[in-house]
């Protein structure tokens, strides 16, 4: 077994990637990505957590609710992305600067 302040080391690493993808990338998928990886650090550190302060599953069976949440909201976040490029032409967010139906 890692040591848990390993894992906490990493979910930490691997939050701070997703948000400076966030942050630096332009493509609406890649900051999609950036959101996942953000998401799958948190559930490293609460199974960690878990780990540390107790040998009960609710940590474990909490992260996996957390990943199938994940699971879901990817999904939505593709079908939006699919019909704001089908209707802009473009997955640059920057790019798209009005809501309104006429264009």
């Amino acid at each position: 077994m890692f040591p848990t302040s390993h894992l906490i080391y990493l979910g930490a690493l691997l939050f701070s990637i997703g948000l400076t993808i966030i942050i630096v990338k332009r493509n609406m998928i890649v900051i999609l990505l950036g959101i996942e990886l953000m998401l799958n650090a948190s559930v490293l550190n609460l199974v960690a957590f878990n780990q540390q302060h107790s040998n009960s599953i609710d940590g474990h069976m909490f992260g996996l609710f957390v990943i199938v949440i994940a699971v879901c909201e990817a999904a939505v976040g593709l079908a939006i992305i699919i019909q704001v490029y089908r209707y802009y032409q473009t997955s640059v967010p920057e790019d798209i600067n009005e809501l309104s139906e006429s264009r």
